[in-house]
């Protein structure tokens, strides 16, 4: 009889030739090609004795003869032939084993070819005038309901992945509120082949990538919490487009060598969790949207669900509508930007952080320049000789509209769902003029988790937009007093004016700009104009 690997059951393969029959139970692992770990059972065919059992590395010599010696004398055989059974059966494993790899390799999405008439089509719809506008309304009637200026942020961000600085967001809601379901159906919308989809990773994983197997890669991640051992990868593929670890491994001969894994950035990462606080640090690298939490939006979802089960949705344009924004993604093509309004772009002074708000806010406003890469002529360094496109006033226009509340958010001491909760609260406490109330009331209205209340109420407290007036903790609960508060409301009025500001300046200098097209400047003149202006 031939020597025979029957590996149709993953977790147990089973080896036999004419005199043994040998069990891998728990099969072999596919990463980690330098060593072969397994557990056998090894028995005597049509033989009373009891089998023996032995966890070893294969590829481990020094394992690998005593583990022969042991069997030749339970068996009462050779060692030449288990030897020989051995050897047969780890070159059959490690055929097994690249053949796994080499499938695995092949599933990974390939790119699609366009022909001729969709890389036109591609283009015509990247050139139209109305192209951010008529992209909000695309995703919308992709599936996505409500959420209008979120998506486009998702989608902006994800396109932002063949940028020197992808942006990253994370989606920030209570539970049930849709996060998941918002960032996968904008990711639809991304080419297949440039984005990765997970729900857990190890400690290790982002290491073990190839050089360059995630350059330019959207990573979606359904929930932070199940991303928390490599929260720190993240961080410095954000920052600094690159991470490298230095490990010691066994080569064949069992000698201890060290190696660098070497992994390229930059990547996009967009991310769900209910918890703000807790990743404060990749927060900081991120734009922060917060879903719609409102009974409309609620309304809008329902609707929905009940039409896709009534069989009265379209899912044959919303595949089309899907298909198309893919195909636009796929004709954008790496380029240098360049911002010449950067010097006068100026965040509110009640931003917290700028250092880090800054940047996300210049990248967010170059993503935008680059959906646009079809409509802004291509100009060339005249000292490099650098192809580049510039960024316009109407971008930084689009960007300020869009990111208007992400710059609250930055802005307010409270957590987004405790401001959430506040004003709220600002609306019940008019609505029922009481004096002071317990949480108990507000449970009777509003069902919140006890825990999530009274966390919500210590915020509000601690920042002094409750007091307490009385009560007891452990008997009633402490009674509360709303502090009448207008400082969210002039938060806003104050950021939208220096954001018009800002805008005016952009609008101003840019029309200066292009009357002195008529007379040809170099960049330095331009330059130094712009310096003056910021100035001023």
């Amino acid at each position: 009889m031939a020597d025979t690997l029957s590996t149709s059951d993953p977790n147990l393969f089973r080896y036999r030739n004419g005199l043994l029959q040998i069990e891998v139970p728990g099969g072999v692992k596919l990463e980690g090609l330098d060593r072969m770990r397994v557990t056998l059972k090894v028995e005597l065919k049509d033989s009373p004795r009891p089998p023996v059992r032995h966890n070893l590395d294969l590829y481990n010599d020094n394992q690998l003869e005593k583990f022969i010696r042991k069997v030749a004398e339970r068996m009462e055989i050779g060692t030449s032939v288990i030897a020989a059974s051995l050897s047969e059966l780890t070159g059959l494993i490690e055929n097994y084993r690249l053949e796994q790899i080499k499938l695995q390799q092949n599933d990974v999405p390939q790119a699609k070819q366009l022909s001729g008439a969709e890389r036109e089509m591609a283009v015509q719809n990247l050139n139209n005038p109305n192209l951010m506008q008529q992209t909000m309304d695309d995703l919308q009637q992709s599936g996505i309901q409500g959420e209008a200026e979120n998506a486009l942020i998702l989608l902006l961000a994800m396109g932002s992945r063949k940028c020197y600085d992808p942006l990253s967001v994370v989606c920030l809601a209570k539970s049930g509120a849709g996060k998941s379901y918002l960032m996968e159906k904008v990711a639809s919308c991304i080419p297949e082949e440039d984005r990765k989809e997970h729900t857990q990773f190890s400690g290790n994983s982002f290491y073990y990538y190839k050089r360059e197997e995630i350059r330019g890669k959207v990573f979606l991640i359904e929930d932070l919490d199940g991303a928390q051992e490599v929260l720190f990868p993240i961080r410095e593929l954000q920052t600094k487009k690159r991470i490298s670890k230095t490990v010691t491994l066994k080569d064949k001969s069992g000698q201890l060598r060290t190696v660098t894994l070497l992994v390229e950035g930059p990547v996009s990462v967009i991310g769900c969790t209910t918890r703000e606080k807790i990743y404060e640090d990749n927060a900081n690298r991120a734009i922060l949207i917060y879903l719609d939490g409102s009974a409309a939006q609620d309304e809008r979802i329902m609707r929905y669900q009940k039409q896709l089960r009534a069989g009265l949705v379209d899912w044959h344009q919303e595949k089309q509508l899907q298909g198309k924004l893919q195909d636009m993604q796929r004709m954008l093509q790496p380029i240098k930007i360049i911002n010449p309004y950067a010097p006068l772009i100026e965040l509110p002074k009640e931003v917290f952080k700028p250092r880090r708000t800054l940047p996300l806010l210049l990248s967010f406003i170059e993503a935008i320049t680059f959906y646009h890469q079809y409509q802004r002529a291509s100009k060339v360094e005249e000292h490099t000789g650098e192809t580049y496109i510039e960024t316009t006033g109407e971008d930084i226009r689009w960007a300020f509209a869009l990111l208007k509340n992400v710059l609250f958010r930055k802005s307010d001491e409270l957590s987004g769902a405790a401001r959430e909760f506040h004003q709220w609260l600002e609306i019940w406490d008019g609505q029922t003029g009481q004096k002071q109330f317990y949480a108990s009331d507000i449970r009777k209205t509003n069902r919140i988790h006890p825990r999530t209340l009274n966390r919500y109420l210590q915020e509000l407290t601690e920042y002094g937009l409750l007091q307490i007036a009385g009560g007891n903790r452990h008997r009633t609960g402490y009674a509360y007093r709303l502090y009448a508060s207008k400082g969210f409301e002039k938060l806003q009025n104050s950021i939208e004016e220096q954001l018009e500001k800002v805008l005016e300046n952009v609008r101003s200098t840019e029309a200066e700009r292009h009357s002195a097209t008529k007379k040809p400047k170099s960049r330095k003149v331009v330059g130094q104009q712009l310096d003056s202006t910021a100035t001023g």
